[in-house]
């Protein structure tokens, strides 16, 4: 038997959509600062398939979405890019950045600051609360700049763990009776906020994140509430997180914080509503 096989005509036509997407300003700034250089995908509008509906939320205001992202991109991914290069960034961050503008209450009473999945997205909450005619860097790095660096931190130990020596300095952990500590008892305790008290990890992230987002007199001011026992814990877990920083990933923990401070200092002077 013979049998011969004839070609369908192909269609010219995609089943793909290949037509470009209508931007506009502020979509072509995301283009050029975040999605080109980085591959991050910036979220400001409501995407509900991104959105955790446990929770009544919001979408972010326009303007204050812009003034947000100027800010993600100069002091948080700008400061390590300063310190370890545009490859280490490209590579690490988060795949996606989701701005809410509501916050996220639990129903113990706590608020979420922010969210991190599995290394590839952050999602912040509470983005309408800036005020941009008084920015306060105490304010932003409490609800956005602390989060980011926690997040963060999570992505870097889930890359590459820390010894597990870390998790033996302290016993007794509060899981979710965190909410019912006090920062001030939890620092006798040798915790650096009550949140860290709640696990290993988180106790871990809430070291680098405070720890870089404030000056050297804060730190110590919380060593000398902490009373001799609690800073004494504190400084025993602080010396293992920057020895892994410095031999997992090249980074000295101090020169960032330096970085970070001297960029945080100069938020006053950053133009957060033009798109250039």
């Amino acid at each position: 038997m013979i049998s011969s096989c004839s070609e369908d005509a192909l269609d010219s036509k995609s089943i793909f959509d290949t037509t470009s997407p209508d931007r506009n300003a502020f979509d072509t700034w995301i283009l050029k600062n975040y999605t080109t250089p980085y591959n991050i995908d910036f979220k400001y509008r409501y995407d509900d398939k991104q959105t955790d509906n446990t929770y009544n939320l919001v979408p972010a205001d326009y303007t204050k979405s812009i003034a947000l992202a100027k800010l993600i991109k100069y002091l948080w991914i700008d400061s390590y890019e300063e310190l370890t290069g545009k490859d280490f960034i490209r590579k690490y961050c988060p795949k996606m950045i989701q701005l809410i503008g509501s916050p996220a209450y639990n129903t113990q009473g706590s608020v979420v600051l922010g969210s991190a999945e599995g290394g590839l997205k952050i999602t912040l909450y509470n983005v309408n609360m800036i005020d941009l005619g008084n920015l306060s860097v105490d304010q932003l790095n409490d609800w956005y700049f602390k989060t980011m660096h926690h997040e963060f931190a999570h992505i870097l130990h889930q890359t590459k763990n820390y010894t597990t020596d870390f998790n033996l300095i302290s016993k007794d952990y509060q899981s979710s009776s965190w909410v019912n500590l006090t920062d001030a008892k939890a620092l006798q305790m040798g915790f650096i906020s009550n949140y860290a008290s709640s696990e290993p990890q988180e106790d871990f992230v809430e070291i680098i994140s405070i720890y870089i987002t404030h000056n050297n007199a804060y730190w110590n001011s919380l060593l000398s509430q902490a009373g001799t026992t609690g800073s004494d814990i504190i400084l025993q877990k602080f010396a293992i997180v920057k020895d892994y920083l410095t031999t997992s990933w090249g980074i000295d923990i101090d020169k960032l914080r330096d970085i970070i401070q001297r960029r945080s200092g100069q938020t006053g002077t950053l133009d957060l509503t033009t798109l250039n």
